[in-house]
């Protein structure tokens, strides 16, 4: 083989190497191993989040807000994977109905607030009026303007009750969120996720960027803040997000005492009946 050729092939094989590690916004990517590992670190923490949620009572409220495809479910999903869900609750609610649509912009949400010793995730919430409502001309200008200006209001009082409230908008760039809706539109497994609503977003990226600029100047308030989650690497964007729930909460490690199984009673003449059930097929 000659000199060039041998070039030429570990030119190749070099390209592939970096095109596999990749980079985002100049940082490479995170290998599959280290996530996992420290993911799944970050998941005890929020299962002993969860012990001391379920002692103390607490209430907190999490809001994930961003633009389509910013990244909130695949966030969500791994904040849920190993607590429970009578502790851990998500909300993600539908479109209002006629009536909702003529209460309070965040009526529907009041009602799924925390009692003691739950966590609400919010994936969207009564920041639907800051943003697709107002761009998508759901409501008018001047109910836009009274919601950035009464939020904070509200949101204080929910601070005064003892709840613990901390939002979050992923940013998503612009190239990355239309690499993310072609996916969507190839991939038979995520088409569900493109509806008319995401094109017509994607089609209206500075309308979202202007909604999201005024809203984020008029309820970022040092009570209530936002914090900025980039996500064009969604992993990178998962460990720093859930690191920083878990460090905003002054939360404490309940002890644990193993309990001891009990030995099984005996079987007392019981025996298997020779019945024939329906077994799923066994395709592995």
């Amino acid at each position: 083989m000659g000199k060039k050729s041998k070039n030429k092939k570990k030119q190749k094989s070099m390209l592939e190497t970096n095109t596999e590690r990749g980079e985002i916004n100049g940082k490479q990517k995170i290998g599959k191993n280290e996530y996992e590992a420290e993911i799944f670190k970050l998941q005890v923490e929020l299962v002993k989040l969860q012990e001391w949620v379920r002692a103390t009572n607490a209430r907190i409220v999490i809001i994930f807000e961003g633009r389509d495809a910013a990244g909130k479910g695949g966030m969500i999903k791994r904040i849920m994977e190993r607590v429970s869900p009578r502790v851990f609750r998500v909300v993600a609610l539908p479109s209002p109905t006629e009536r909702q649509k003529t209460q309070l912009p965040a009526q529907r949400y009041i009602e799924q607030l925390p009692a003691g010793g739950e966590v609400v995730i919010f994936d969207r919430s009564w920041y639907n009026r800051a943003g697709v409502e107002y761009v998508m001309g759901f409501c008018t200008q001047e109910e836009h303007r009274e919601f950035l200006r009464d939020c904070p209001i509200f949101e204080g009082f929910l601070i005064s009750q003892g709840i613990i409230l901390l939002k979050y908008w992923l940013e998503v760039s612009e190239k990355e969120q239309h690499k993310r809706f072609l996916a969507r539109i190839e991939d038979p497994s995520k088409r569900w996720k493109l509806s008319p609503m995401d094109l017509e977003s994607h089609r209206r990226w500075y309308d979202y960027s202007r909604a999201r600029d005024a809203m984020l100047s008029a309820t970022d308030t040092a009570a209530s803040p936002w914090y900025i989650v980039p996500s064009d690497d969604k992993k990178r964007a998962r460990l720093n997000c859930i690191a920083h729930i878990l460090s905003s909460i002054r939360y404490e490690e309940i002890p644990y005492t193993p309990p001891k199984l009990p030995p099984r009673q005996k079987p007392k003449g019981y025996v298997e009946p020779q019945q024939k059930h329906r077994i799923v097929p066994q395709l592995r």
